[in-house]
């Protein structure tokens, strides 16, 4: 008896999971080829048409080792990698902190599509530790088939592949652009950037955001833009609402490729803005909650010097913000609402879908089945540099397609249709 009553008063429920996705970053400038690779190589960066699926690997092999030194250049210039792992990581122990100072025994995790640690790393440490409740939290504001999507793909192709993780109760939270914390600490930081300027109230608040294909949202049905426009006009709101009236613009970063991106386009916008007599401007990156090269050198170096160039002397960036205590705490809160125990719960009501934006909360397989239809499969990541073949055969087919690689490259050039509708200038 004795024994059964020290047993039981030393069982703890398995604690709660949240695992945080993100997309990744090189560690280092060795690390820049393979990432990029990984990110090439997935469906949902690059489109091929059905009949040139098969030359994915081999088309994400060329891309990586045509952009990579590139890519490093832009690396070295912050430091010599991304500091996302770190960041994210960072995130993901105040996000722990938090929820245990509300009571909730929680472990966060940590799952990157193209580089460590991977999703699948985070997946198989989650098993290990006895997870029955997990909610997933993609560290993007704003729902995107391209981001989000892909993570939560690769997420439903381990879940279907593992029986183990039958048991295991799951809520994903798709997007949370519209949370109080979120709106709150971005417009806290717009408003004391602005009061860095000589004269603030003649800056123009700028937010850019990360483009995609105008495909993705008129053809796909891609909620990203309409998320992105009610984004930026709640926090417009919020500013307003504090006396702030600064003229905004939203524009789309990091377009490549012929294809058609959302517009304006960010650096178009910032020579037009300069054309007009705009003379201070302030960048918000919008889409992104942690420092990375798009905004530690796209925005802070390229755009910051064509913003010169362009005639706008006076210049300003709001900091991401990695780990904002409102910030964080609110994610706190919305991973207690969504937690999908009701007894672990802790009495937290329901805020209506969060009035009703955004893709709504609930399994992978439901919010894939409604925002991204085309289901495929993805491939594993690669966890170290291999190069070349040994055998006669292998090689010959490797040059065959590489030409037919080549082919399709040609093409797009010059028919201008989008063979890669997503080729990210990372």
């Amino acid at each position: 008896m004795l024994a059964r009553v020290a047993r039981h008063s030393a069982y703890r429920p398995a604690p709660v999971g949240v695992l945080l996705l993100n997309l990744g970053g090189p560690d280092t400038l060795q690390d820049v080829q393979p990432f990029l690779y990984n990110l090439f190589v997935d469906d949902s960066i690059i489109r091929l048409p059905p009949y040139a699926r098969f030359l994915q690997p081999l088309l994400a092999q060329l891309i990586s080792t045509l952009r990579a030194p590139k890519s490093s250049e832009g690396y070295k210039k912050i430091g010599g990698g991304s500091p996302l792992r770190r960041i994210t990581q960072e995130q993901a122990n105040a996000l722990e902190e938090a929820l245990r100072a509300r009571g909730q025994d929680a472990r966060v995790y940590v799952g990157m599509r193209y580089w460590y640690p991977f999703m699948e790393d985070a997946i198989a440490q989650i098993k290990q530790d006895g997870v029955t409740d997990l909610v997933v939290l993609p560290l993007y504001p704003q729902f995107s088939i391209s981001t989000s999507g892909s993570s939560l793909r690769l997420l439903q192709q381990m879940f279907e592949a593992d029986t183990e993780l039958d048991s295991l109760r799951h809520c994903v939270i798709a997007s949370w652009y519209f949370r109080e914390g979120f709106q709150k600490a971005t417009a806290d930081l717009v408003e004391r950037e602005l009061q860095r300027f000589e004269r603030p109230e003649e800056v123009e608040i700028f937010f850019s955001a990360h483009g995609v294909p105008v495909s993705y949202v008129e053809q796909d049905g891609d909620p990203y833009k309409e998320e992105m426009e009610q984004c930026v006009a709640m926090i417009m709101s919020r500013l307003r609402s504090r006396g702030v009236r600064n003229h905004h613009t939203l524009a789309y970063q990091s377009r490549v490729g012929p294809v058609e991106w959302l517009q304006p386009y960010t650096d178009a916008k910032i020579r037009e803005l300069g054309a007009a007599g705009v003379r201070g401007l302030l960048a918000v990156p919008i889409s992104f909650v942690s420092e990375h090269i798009e905004t530690l050198e796209e925005i802070d170096m390229e755009y910051r010097e064509l913003a010169h160039e362009s005639g706008i002397p006076a210049w300003g960036r709001v900091p991401a913000l990695n780990t904002n205590a409102t910030f964080i705490d609110d994610l706190a809160e919305l991973v207690l609402e969504k937690l999908p125990s009701t007894a672990l719960r802790l009495g937290a009501a329901s805020p209506a879908e969060d009035h009703n934006l955004g893709p709504p909360s609930g399994r992978v397989d439901e919010l894939l089945q409604a925002y991204d239809r085309e289901r495929r499969v993805l491939p594993p990541p690669v966890r170290m540099w291999q190069w070349g073949w040994t055998k006669s055969a292998e090689t010959w087919n490797g040059r065959i397609a590489m030409l037919a690689v080549l082919v399709i490259l040609l093409l797009e050039v010059t028919t201008g249709q989008g063979v890669l509708t997503h080729w990210l200038q990372l």
